[in-house]
């Protein structure tokens, strides 16, 4: 059983503060990367899942400002450490969110934990998934993703995942920076699905970070 003090054990933590629509939130990261990187091959594998990446922030923004549904599911694909679910469930959203690495998984129950009530985590699961074999109970009403299309062999498994999980009338949410790969699944996808993109600029310590949102809904065939 998933306890802060076995996690606090196991894990030696930093903490990153993200305020989202006035509210608050601490996460738990690590405060090195050493052990999750294959120093044969620091590419293999690279832990990706442990930062808070900007397109992250905007979906979590994005998510905190949707009109709540209590009948509505969500599933977060590629979760990481938990942000951008976690901020959906203190705003009252009803989702699982999901990893396939065992130490992002960690971290995710982790920052659930530390950031919400009881009353807001009973409207969050943390899950496994692996993008070639989804196994999760029914369909979702919307799947939401952050910095999920990282490379091109990718495509075909969240495609996979996206037409076995989502409701047919459901609804995609995705946050990717500007880079040929997500720009290339658009372009791919874009005759299975309706996709409204729009461009969001995060702002951070003078730097300026671009992100496409993008909203996809299955095409409607005659």
């Amino acid at each position: 059983m998933f306890s802060l003090e076995s996690f606090h054990h196991e894990y030696e933590t930093s903490t990153a503060d993200l305020v989202i629509r006035e509210r608050r939130f601490r996460f738990f990261v690590p405060t090195s990367l050493d052990r999750f990187v294959d120093q044969a091959d620091v590419f293999h594998d690279f832990p990706l899942w442990a930062k808070i990446w900007e397109a992250s922030v905007v979906l979590s923004d994005h998510l905190a400002a949707m009109p709540v549904d209590p009948e509505r599911r969500f599933l977060e694909i590629g979760c990481g450490m938990g942000v951008v679910g976690i901020v959906a469930a203190a705003f009252g959203h009803r989702i699982t969110i999901t990893e396939y690495n065992s130490d992002a998984l960690n971290f995710a129950r982790a920052n659930v934990s530390a950031n919400l009530s009881a009353d807001s985590a009973a409207d969050i699961e943390v899950a496994r998934l692996y993008w070639n074999q989804p196994q999760l109970e029914g369909r979702f009403d919307a799947i939401v993703g952050s910095e999920v299309i990282y490379k091109d062999t990718d495509f075909e498994p969240i495609l996979k995942l996206l037409e076995t999980c989502l409701n047919p009338s459901g609804e995609i949410i995705l946050a990717e920076g500007f880079r040929k790969t997500s720009l290339e699944f658009f372009r791919q996808v874009s005759g299975r699905f309706d996709i409204s993109a729009q461009k969001k600029t995060l702002r951070s310590k003078g730097e300026a970070f671009p992100v496409i949102l993008a909203k996809m809904r299955f095409k409607v065939t005659e």
